[in-house]
């Protein structure tokens, strides 16, 4: 799914995605990704949202944004409540999406000026 043709300020935006890929401003990714305005993390450990734990998110909660959008699948899918607890711990927010439904709110959260974050979740290796 083509998501946009303009390119935005100086922030990272998506301009594609599909079940195994997507497209961060020029390069394509086939693993799961952390993602900021200006944060990218492309080794990301998580494959499907039963890999998430304590220390996989980690990465999402050090960078203290007000919101973490996560995406995975083609069908909205919730992490455990422990994850969700955790992220509420921290005074962040969650959402949960399917993939191209958090990319496109995080490229609209980016052009607001939002801090957040966006984990994506894909189920390539990530060797």
């Amino acid at each position: 799914m083509q998501l946009t043709e303009h390119t935005p300020g100086d922030h990272h935006f998506i301009r594609s995605v599909t079940p195994q890929s997507v497209q961060i401003n020029e390069d394509i990714h086939h693993t799961s990704v952390i993602l900021g305005a200006r944060l990218l993390i492309s080794d990301w450990s998580v494959r499907s949202l039963g890999d998430l734990s304590e220390q996989t998110i980690v990465p999402l909660i050090e960078h203290s944004p007000e919101v973490v959008v996560l995406g995975a699948g083609t069908q909205q899918a919730f992490p455990s409540t422990d994850i969700l607890r955790l992220f509420l711990s921290e005074h962040i927010g969650v959402e949960c999406m399917t993939l191209d439904a958090a990319c496109r709110t995080f490229n609209v959260l980016m052009s607001e000026n939002r801090r957040a974050l966006l984990g994506l979740i894909l189920p390539g290796s990530n060797q």
